[in-house]
């Protein structure tokens, strides 16, 4: 009698690497080549190896953390922050990276809704740090501070000393990847170290073959994004193969700092957006240094105007590489590579093919798949897919369908399996390279005595990709600048609307609901949508 197998068969071990021993392994095999260098100052495999270790000892030691533990941060780029990464992995816990441009109140609903034990963070951030205090049961400072112990000093005592790497299994979470979807309320997407182990592996297959000491090239990768999100993912990528992190030595993007740092270290390889990209090839420092070892120019995070990609081309080469992917797929669903950038090859408007080891399918809101050019909700399933939404089982269940994640993306497919954005399920619109969400600004902005209702939405601007705008109707007169200013204390920076507008009354539906469809269209019948 044959064994039936339709249902799969159980593993006898899903023990996996934990994602730590990626710089553990290059500290062994290059322990004296550079690993990170920040302006002058350089560290080695194997001083990132130790001083990660150290933060796990003292993880450990010092705050009784167990495996499956939190530890939040709130930094902007630093070696430390980069390290320390490995140490919470080294010591079993789980990494919680915000964005650092968020409010103290964003970053405190962050530590609550993940249920964090201990916030790394920078010693700048003092008004974060009281915010998250409450629910948190340590906090380390990177810099001195007066509320909280400096990271240097913590580790020193534990320098030279490293235990194994907690073991882990394939469904072990790694990384709370915070993403708002279409809620607008921030959810904490579940990376595991199986999962992990995948997408970088994918990343080096994909976005940057043959990268690597020991694939015969001399890399080095700049760093012009913040580490935690999609750029801390590429540099793991890095890590992997051996291959420098260089960090400008400003915090604010400086495109001349960048070009000479190109030219000095003989950049191969930099993850950012396409509003980065443009901003870089049309600043003059891109003539006055040399730039020909770059290979790989990564973008994702938005669509890249074609005129800015020629731009690019004519500027770096056939360097470019864009990819789309979410946080919750980490990148992992399409990739456009440096070939199918030329005006030869290209294919206008389309984001890609499936990633090595994914598929993608438009589908139809039955789960049926899409005819070629038929438009549908972008899926996709395989290693790269998350393991879910963390104490989130409603979003979970809207976000799959039949084993398939669902983007919120809308598109179509060609006959030769390109993917094409033509919209998106949701009112998010994007803005630098931000996932921006209509409806958190909408509740903020109707705090406002003066406002009675608002619509938020994105319009298209050529810096920035997209741009809010605020359509307000007022229960008392208020100036456009008043309410911007008002405004300014309560959410980031970036998710500031520039544009506002005042009507007497929203255009509404049959069922009285404010429609941004509708909106968009009174908009341009008035003649107030801007220009880009």
């Amino acid at each position: 009698m044959r064994a039936d197998l339709s249902a799969g068969i159980t593993p006898v071990s899903t023990r996996v690497m934990n994602l730590s021993h990626l710089l553990t392994d290059i500290a062994r095999r290059h322990p004296d080549a550079p690993g990170f260098i920040w302006d002058d100052r350089v560290w080695s495999w194997s001083q990132m190896e130790a001083r990660a270790a150290a933060f796990a000892e003292a993880l450990i030691e010092r705050f009784g953390v167990q495996k499956g533990d939190r530890i939040l941060v709130q930094s902007a780029n630093n070696n430390q922050m980069f390290e320390a990464m490995f140490g919470c992995w080294r010591a079993g816990c789980v990494w919680v990276p915000a964005n650092f441009r968020q409010t103290p109140q964003d970053v405190a609903f962050l530590a609550q809704s993940s249920q964090a034990r201990g916030l790394l963070v920078g010693a700048e951030f003092a008004d974060h740090a009281r915010a998250c205090a409450p629910v948190l049961d340590f906090t380390i400072s990177i810099g001195a501070s007066e509320f909280a112990e400096d990271y240097e000093a913590l580790i020193a005592p534990y320098l030279g000393r490293a235990r194994p790497a907690v073991g882990v299994q394939r469904d072990d979470p790694c990384w709370f990847f915070f993403t708002s979807g279409t809620t607008g309320r921030p959810k904490a997407a579940v990376l595991t170290h199986g999962q992990m182990g995948f997408v970088i592996t994918n990343h080096l297959c994909d976005l940057m073959p043959g990268t690597g000491a020991d694939w015969g090239t001399p890399d080095a990768s700049l760093v012009v994004a913040p580490l935690s999100h999609g750029a801390g993912i590429h540099q793991l990528a890095q890590v992997a193969h051996g291959v420098p992190s260089i960090l400008p030595a400003g915090a604010k993007l400086d495109p001349a700092e960048v070009w000479a740092l190109v030219e000095k270290h003989r950049v191969t390889n930099m993850f950012t957006v396409p509003t980065i990209v443009k901003l870089l090839v049309e600043h003059p420092a891109v003539d006055a240094h040399d730039h020909s070892s770059l290979r790989y120019v990564i973008y994702a995070g938005a669509p890249m105007y074609r005129a800015d990609q020629i731009t690019a081309l004519e500027k770096l080469g056939p360097v470019l590489v864009q990819y789309f992917g979410l946080g919750e797929v980490t990148g992992n669903i399409t990739v456009l590579p440096p070939v199918h950038h030329s005006s030869g090859e290209m294919k206008l408007g389309t984001c890609g093919f499936a990633r090595t080891g994914m598929q993608v399918q438009v589908q139809r809101e039955d789960g049926s798949e899409c005819d070629p050019l038929e438009t549908g909700e972008i899926c996709a399933t395989g290693p790269a897919v998350f393991a879910g939404y963390f104490n989130n089982p409603e979003a979970n269940a809207k976000s799959f369908r039949d084993g398939w994640f669902l983007t919120g993306d809308l598109g179509h497919m060609d006959d030769e399996g390109f993917v094409y954005l033509t919209g998106r399920a949701s009112d998010m619109y994007i803005s630098g390279g931000s996932n921006i969400y209509p409806r958190e600004i909408e509740e903020k902005i109707l705090l406002h005595p003066a406002i009675s209702e608002v619509a938020v939405l994105g319009v298209p601007n050529r810096k920035w990709g997209e741009v809010g705008m605020a359509v307000c109707v007022c229960a008392q007169p208020v100036e456009a600048a008043a309410l911007l200013a008002w405004l300014a204390d309560k959410m980031a920076r970036y998710k500031l609307p520039q544009h506002v507008v005042f009507w007497d009354e929203m255009p509404k539906s049959a069922y009285g609901k404010i429609t941004k469809k509708m909106i968009r269209a009174e908009l341009t019948a008035r003649g107030q949508v801007p220009p880009e």
